[in-house]
């Protein structure tokens, strides 16, 4: 089964990265393996750490801060009366509106019946079954 080897060099090669990483140097556990299958080795490889300083190619000095457009007004604070009144206001207004809903569908539903009562009348009796 080839992946099962293929799979188990991975395993290795991630240990053997691992460590080399970490510094450490404990005992590596190996994957079993059926004995027939080949020895595989990982190449450990050492990574160094650079730091490097950075430096703007070109010395500009800083942007001047765009000073921000002229303040919106703050609207001045309610007083308790006047937030009354206007809640007030807003729920008359929104009760205006639930009334005209309700007053709409109730003509649409007296104006379909009428339509359907009247078709029914107009339509002629069907004929008599025959026997």
């Amino acid at each position: 089964m080839k992946w099962i080897r293929e799979r188990d060099a991975l395993i290795a090669q991630t240990l053997a990265f691992v460590q080399s990483v970490s510094g450490k140097k404990d005992e590596v556990r190996q994957p079993d393996t059926v004995a027939a299958a080949p020895v595989l080795a990982a190449e450990i490889v050492s990574v160094r750490t650079v730091t490097v300083a950075f430096e703007p190619p070109y010395a500009d000095p800083l942007p001047q801060a765009v000073p921000p457009p002229h303040p919106l007004p703050v609207p001045p604070p309610r007083a308790g009366s006047d937030f009354r009144s206007e809640m007030q206001a807003r729920i008359a207004n929104f009760r205006k509106h639930q009334e005209r809903f309700e007053r709409e569908r109730e003509e649409y539903c007296a104006a379909t019946l009428t339509k359907l009562r009247a078709a029914i009348r107009d339509t002629a009796p069907p004929p008599p079954a025959q026997k």
